[in-house]
C-alpha cells in the first residue's frame, strides 16, 4: 500500500512542479501555498519511501537547511528569486542529497540554455525592458528529469 502512495506522492509533485513551470512562465511568480504544500507533503512521502529518522530524514532535513542557506545569499544578492528559492529548498526535502546534486547541475544547465534562448529573444525584438528569465522553468526540468526512472518504474518499485 505505501508503494501506491509513494508513487502518487511522486505523481503530485511532478504536476506541482510542471504548475510551477507554467505559472513561472505567465506571471513570473511561484506560488507559497504551491512551495509550502510541497514542503507539508515531504513527511508523507519519507513515511511512505520507509526512510529512517536518522540518518534519512535527518540527511533530507540538513541538506533543505544548507540550500535555504546557500539560496538565501544569492537571493539576498539578486542572482536569484524568492520563489525559485523556496521550491529549491522544498525539492530537496524530496530529493536524496546525490540525486539533489544532479538536479543543480541540470538545473544549472537548462537554466542557461534558457536564458541564451530568451536573451536572444529579447535582443532579436529590441525590447527595452529589463530581462525576467523564469527559473521556476529550469527548476522543474531538472525535478522531472530526477523524478522520471522512479515515475516511469511505476508503484512497486521504490
Amino acid at each position: 500500500m505505501t508503494s501506491y502512495i509513494h508513487y502518487g506522492l511522486l505523481i503530485a509533485l511532478a504536476i506541482a512542479l510542471l504548475w510551477a513551470a507554467t505559472t513561472d512562465i505567465r506571471s513570473r511568480h511561484i506560488s507559497n501555498r504551491l512551495n509550502a504544500a510541497i514542503a507539508v507533503a515531504a513527511p508523507v512521502f519519507w513515511w511512505a519511501s520507509g526512510l529512517s529518522l536518522w540518518p534519512g530524514v535527518a540527511l533530507q532535513l540538513g541538506v533543505a537547511v544548507a540550500a535555504f542557506a546557500v539560496l538565501a545569499g544569492l537571493f539576498a544578492l539578486r542572482l536569484m528569486g524568492g520563489g525559485d528559492v523556496k521550491l529549491l529548498t522544498a525539492l530537496a526535502l524530496w530529493i536524496e542529497p546525490t540525486a539533489f546534486l544532479k538536479l543543480l547541475i541540470i538545473m544549472a544547465v537548462a537554466g542557461g540554455l534558457l536564458t541564451i534562448v530568451m536573451g536572444a529573444w529579447h535582443f532579436l525584438r529590441q525590447q527595452k525592458e529589463r530581462l525576467a528569465i523564469p527559473y521556476g522553468v529550469a527548476i522543474a526540468f531538472g525535478g522531472l528529469w530526477i523524478l522520471y526512472p522512479r515515475l516511469i518504474a511505476g508503484p512497486g518499485i521504490a
